[in-house]
């Protein structure tokens, strides 16, 4: 008839049911990634927990590599795998009692150190590039006599050599201003706190040895990462399912024309 409209409806099974929005391979893929995302990220900090020590450091001696009032994360590690150019934490009670000092091993056991050679650290006979120094200035504030470091022992300064009560301001220790490497408790891995990242290669020690290798940190963070993601995108794919169903039961009626 002339007046009459008729209409098209969409099927029953068109997104309008009362189950979960999305299919079933779906919502078994958003579970399982809501599952690994919370292993991967509770796991990240997990780990973290167990390698890293957080320590805010308390004075400029390490400038400007670290500034006074600087949070870090250092990896637990034990005294014989210090390395040259490393940047440690350790406690020893005759630099200062019952507090954790950081500052940077320059020379280990056996090593012999001193300063300076037209205005460069020596080690060994061989003068260091040290980039992590202020820039302009020296390599220390004072010649210091050549040092032999006894073994199982480190030789340490501070980054910012003027104002740093180093080992060079315990030379007249039984131990030549050495520490033991049993007093080594972590090594600085990153500055987070303001977030500058990892502490940089220090290259310059490369001709005396093998370095230490940098810890599981850029690991641990891209697994709590990954983790957030996966269950943020898990999470939300139920949502935005059921919005996606919803539009199309919206538009499952539709004019066909008039007869």
């Amino acid at each position: 008839m002339g007046g009459e409209s008729t209409t098209r409806t969409a099927p029953r099974s068109g997104g309008t049911g009362t189950g979960p929005a999305g299919g079933r391979t779906g919502q078994r893929l958003s579970g399982l990634a809501v599952a690994l995302g919370i292993v991967l990220f509770l796991g990240g900090f997990a780990w973290g927990a167990v390698v890293y020590r957080p320590y805010t450091v308390p004075t400029s001696s390490m400038s400007p590599t670290i500034d006074a009032g600087d949070r870090v994360l250092a990896q637990r590690v034990d005294g014989g795998e210090v390395r040259r150019g490393d940047v440690v934490v350790f406690k020893d009670q005759s630099w200062v009692t019952n507090a954790a000092v950081v500052k940077r091993v320059v020379a280990v056991g056996g090593d012999k150190v001193s300063c300076c050679t037209d205005g460069k650290l020596t080690v060994n006979g061989r003068q260091i590039d040290e980039p992590y120094l202020p820039a302009g200035s020296l390599a220390e504030i004072k010649n210091f006599p050549s040092v032999t470091v006894p073994k199982g022992r480190l030789f340490l300064l501070g980054d910012e050599r003027q104002g740093s009560l180093d080992s060079t301001a315990h030379l007249t220790d039984a131990a030549s201003g050495t520490v033991a490497r049993g007093a080594v408790t972590a090594r600085v891995d990153a500055v987070v706190w303001p977030m500058d990242g990892m502490l940089k290669k220090p290259t310059g020690f490369e001709a005396l040895g093998t370095l230490s290798s940098p810890g599981p940190l850029r690991t641990i963070v891209t697994m709590i990462v990954v983790g957030a993601v996966l269950v943020l995108g898990g999470g939300a794919y139920g949502p935005v399912a059921e919005r996606l169903a919803g539009r199309r039961s919206r538009t499952g009626t539709e004019p066909v024309g008039v007869r």
